[in-house]
């Protein structure tokens, strides 16, 4: 998916705010079903780069519940290490 990249790239330019929109007209997409854990493990990630805690957290349990092999484990571990 072409957009991937581009909100990987607002993600890393930290333009997230609009990364976050983004992902959330896509996750409203259901044509994008299969990619689900990805968009939110990406949502994660932006709202991680803002400093918006629970958010990550959150976005990355939807990603693990879809997918118990989505990178968001990873992610959602270092967070809560962060955090504690």
């Amino acid at each position: 998916m072409e957009q991937l990249n581009t909100i990987k790239e607002l993600i890393n330019q930290g333009d997230v705010d609009t990364a976050i929109e983004q992902l959330d007209q896509l996750l409203q997409d259901t044509s994008v079903e299969k990619e689900k854990d990805t968009l939110y493990y990406l949502r994660g990630n932006a709202y991680r780069k803002k400093g918006d805690w629970k958010q990550a957290l959150d976005n990355y349990q939807y990603a693990i519940e879809i997918n118990p092999d989505s990178p968001a484990v990873q992610a959602r571990k270092m967070a809560l290490d962060i955090l504690n």
